[in-house]
This record gives C-alpha cells, sequence and structure tokens, in this order.
C-alpha cells in the first residue's frame, strides 16, 4: 500500500526536522519547507495527501498559505492541520474559518500527532456512500457517492471535514445532534476545548449553504439539528 504523503511547512528548524524525522517514522513520505511561498509550490509539485502548516512563517504567513491552498481548485480539498503555540486562540479560529481541518498546539506530543493526522485522513477519505446515495431538497442537492454539493444548480465546495459534518446532520435530520456526538462520528475524536471546533465549522456550512443555511438549527445548550 503506497505511504500518504505530508507536506510540513515549518520555519524553526528543530521543529521541522522534528516532524520530518516522526512522520517518516510513523511510514509517510515526508516533504518539508521553511516558508509560505516554498510551502505553495511544492503542494502543486509534491501534492500532498494532508500538510502540517505552520502560523508564524516568514514571508507569506501560514493562514494565508491555508487561505490560497483552499481556494485552489487542484488543492482545496487537501486537508490541513495547522500548527500553533498555545496562546495563539485567535489564530487558531481564524484558521478553521478559513478552511483549516484540524489544529496541533505546540509543543506536541508524536503519539498526538500521529493520531490527529490519522483522523484527518481517515476524514478526508470521505463518508461512507449512504442511502439514498443522492439527497435533493429545495434546490439543495447533496450527491454522497460523489461527494458533491450544489446550491440551486451551483456547485459549492466543502472540505472533507464540512462534507461529512453536513452528511452527519442531513442523515440524522430532524434530531438534534450533540457536538459530543458530532466530534465522535466526524472527528473521530474528543479533545478538550473541541465544541468550538464543531461551533466554527458549521458557521462556514452556514454560510457555503447560503440560502439553505437556516436548515442548519442551533438547539441552544445542546447541539445542532438538520431541518428537512
Amino acid at each position: 500500500m503506497t505511504s500518504h504523503r505530508i507536506l510540513v511547512v515549518e520555519d524553526h528548524t528543530d521543529t521541522r526536522e522534528l516532524l520530518r524525522y516522526n512522520l517518516t517514522a510513523s511510514g509517510f513520505e515526508v516533504a518539508a519547507a521553511e516558508d509560505g511561498r516554498t510551502g505553495l509550490e511544492l503542494a502543486h509539485s509534491f501534492r500532498p495527501d494532508l500538510v502540517m502548516l505552520d502560523i508564524m512563517l516568514p514571508g507569506i504567513d501560514g493562514l494565508e498559505v491555508c487561505r490560497r491552498l483552499k481556494q485552489d481548485p487542484e488543492l482545496g480539498r487537501i486537508p490541513v492541520i495547522m500548527l500553533t503555540a498555545r496562546s495563539d486562540e485567535i489564530d487558531r479560529i481564524v484558521g478553521l474559518e478559513l478552511g483549516a481541518d484540524d489544529y496541533v498546539v505546540k509543543p506536541f506530543s508524536p503519539r498526538e500527532l500521529a493520531l490527529r493526522i490519522k483522523a484527518v485522513l481517515r476524514r478526508s477519505g470521505g463518508a461512507e456512500p449512504v442511502a439514498p446515495m443522492i439527497w435533493e431538497q429545495d434546490g439543495l442537492r447533496i450527491d454522497f457517492e460523489a461527494h458533491q454539493v450544489s446550491v440551486d444548480s451551483e456547485p459549492v465546495q466543502l472540505t472533507a471535514t464540512e462534507f461529512k459534518l453536513l452528511s452527519e446532520l442531513v442523515n440524522g435530520q430532524g434530531k438534534v445532534q450533540t457536538r459530543d456526538h458530532l466530534l465522535d462520528t466526524v472527528w473521530d475524536t474528543h479533545f478538550e476545548g473541541y465544541s468550538r471546533t464543531v461551533d466554527t465549522h458549521v458557521r462556514r456550512l452556514r454560510q457555503k449553504l447560503g440560502p439553505h443555511a437556516d436548515r442548519v438549527e442551533t438547539v441552544r445548550g445542546v447541539g445542532y439539528r438538520f431541518r428537512a
């Protein structure tokens, strides 16, 4: 089986080499860049399955790199894990708003890093096909098998995490789904403080659904419900 390809974009030499060593030891094929511009170039040539992206980079910072990756038609589906300092909560939130799939706080443990990467790679593989294969109502169309969403016949580009979140909500339509449940089913993990991650992804999903945003209802103090 071909190993997954990981692109590391990190300007701190020791951290970059530590990531390269740990990821290679875990069976990944690794390419590394020390600045944002080189990282974007490698993303096109190396075509990674996942990008580990530091926020504080010289020149083009990590948030701008994430934005460019997610807006690129050829690279937009590649999952991104942001590397952040513990005090940079606002940067983590902005990163999620821009389309990052997860974040790892420095200093990180190799075990947590491996768990996060494997969870994100599972999600990026897409949700399992469900019946019906296509769900359509009032201009909102979801093709579960092709992993495509359109609003009034216009395609909507969702990240792998956003698609899995929408699929989970739609498949449980009419039922309240707690943040804890969504963390377990969409993120395959349950780390403290992740409820904000759910809220951030729901907010971004609503923005992309446009006129159908109000189908994703907030149940105060509990979670979310998809209204048919």
